[in-house]
């Protein structure tokens, strides 16, 4: 089967005195059409859902709250995301690091998009694609997790079915090699919602889920992260005058999916490493339902990456789709009502991704980027990792 690629190109910023729009290219790549999608927002509710749009187009613009009314893409059935933090820079970036994380995001595409083309469920396509990142070492979970204060590691994960609110999670888990699959064997093989530590570990065990030891997860980038955390800590060397130089590019991220299925059923997954050189037992947002993780049928699915304590406090995840449920707001004026005015009211940046059941898809973020990806309906594969790509939202 013959596939195509096409570039596009965006405008990072207008200069007064400037004629010509920056160029910046996303990764676009062209794959088997995914014939389960399901109706377009075109044949389904989705689309009354906003607002925003609707009043705009009566003409009605008084009293229409301001924020972003329409989401980055439409038609979407998979997308994921592999942290926000202090992004990529498109100067400093090799052509081979810039393929390395494109590859990185395009094969969780592709794995969870394989699962939907062959009528799986929205459930097993996050899973798997998550599972993907988890084995990619170029990002803060499973492999490439971060170093905790006593340079450990302690991974968390959760994952969400939005059909009937089933949820499961782990927290601080040190062996499982993909926690992601202990965040969904919690949800269908306990009666609990969260397991930690462990105890996590071992109901892992128990059940036949792959475990590591300690240092499967070792990365030379993880652990020169930990040594600039820990000179600056120390108030010593060029770490201390640099705080964005505590860790590498994706030190504070996670990784994450949603999905929507033929059936529309919505699911999502988060999974994590945590923050570099944070204390030993600390529980981010990621495995947390409704901060980090939420998914609804009829309302949304959503990863969170970001400051996770800001997210917790927030109840990030979930309050996207209570603002669909209960005000009627559309993905994107949800995503961007929460992500951009609300949390960084508490302290803190990071974004989401959240797809609605008709596939409106929006990722609103307030740092300065955030590495994501998502796949259409007819099979097109875009992946974002530069901010130029996909500006912090204000």
């Amino acid at each position: 089967m013959r596939t195509r690629t096409r570039s596009r190109r965006a405008a990072a910023w207008l200069a007064p005195s400037a004629l010509a729009v920056t160029a910046v290219t996303a990764a676009l790549v062209v794959v088997p059409r995914l014939t389960e999608a399901g109706p377009g927002p075109d044949q389904g509710p989705a689309r009354a859902l906003d607002p925003v749009l609707a009043e705009r187009a009566a003409g009605k613009t008084e009293g229409v709250r301001k924020g972003k009314p329409r989401p980055d893409a439409r038609d979407v059935v998979l997308a994921v995301h592999g942290g926000a933090g202090a992004a990529l820079d498109r100067e400093t970036t090799t052509p081979e690091r810039e393929k390395a994380y494109r590859d990185g995001l395009a094969e969780a595409l592709r794995a969870g998009g394989k699962v939907l083309d062959s009528g799986g469920s929205s459930l097993d396509a996050v899973e798997a694609a998550v599972r993907r990142l988890e084995d990619n070492p170029l990002f803060n979970a499973g492999k490439g997790a971060v170093f905790n204060a006593d340079a450990q590691h302690e991974l968390d994960a959760s994952i969400m079915r939005g059909s009937d609110l089933a949820a499961g999670a782990v927290a601080g888990v040190r062996s499982l090699r993909n926690p992601i699959e202990g965040a969904r064997l919690v949800m269908e093989k306990s009666k609990h919602v969260m397991l930690s530590g462990e105890g996590a570990d071992d109901f892992g065990a128990r059940h036949g889920l792959r475990t590591v030891t300690q240092d499967y997860y070792w990365t030379q980038a993880r652990w020169d992260a930990l040594m600039r955390a820990k000179e600056t800590e120390a108030g010593k060397g060029r770490a201390a005058r640099s705080p964005e130089a505590l860790a590498d590019a994706q030190s504070m991220g996670t990784v994450g999916a949603v999905a929507r299925d033929r059936d529309r059923d919505l699911a999502a997954a988060t999974s994590t490493g945590g923050m570099t050189n944070k204390l030993p037992g600390r529980v981010g947002d990621s495995p947390v339902i409704g901060a980090g993780t939420y998914a609804k049928n009829g309302t949304v699915a959503v990863s969170a990456t970001g400051a996770g304590e800001v997210f917790i406090r927030g109840a990030a995840a979930s309050t996207v789709s209570n603002l669909i449920e209960f005000k009627g707001l559309g993905v994107a004026p949800a995503a961007y009502e929460v992500v951009v005015k609300r949390l960084p009211g508490l302290g803190g940046q990071g974004g989401v991704i959240a797809l609605g059941p008709g596939g409106d898809f929006d990722a609103p973020h307030s740092s300065p980027g955030m590495l994501h990806g998502y796949l259409t309906g007819d099979g097109e594969l875009i992946t974002k990792i530069f901010p130029d790509e996909s500006p912090a939202d204000s």
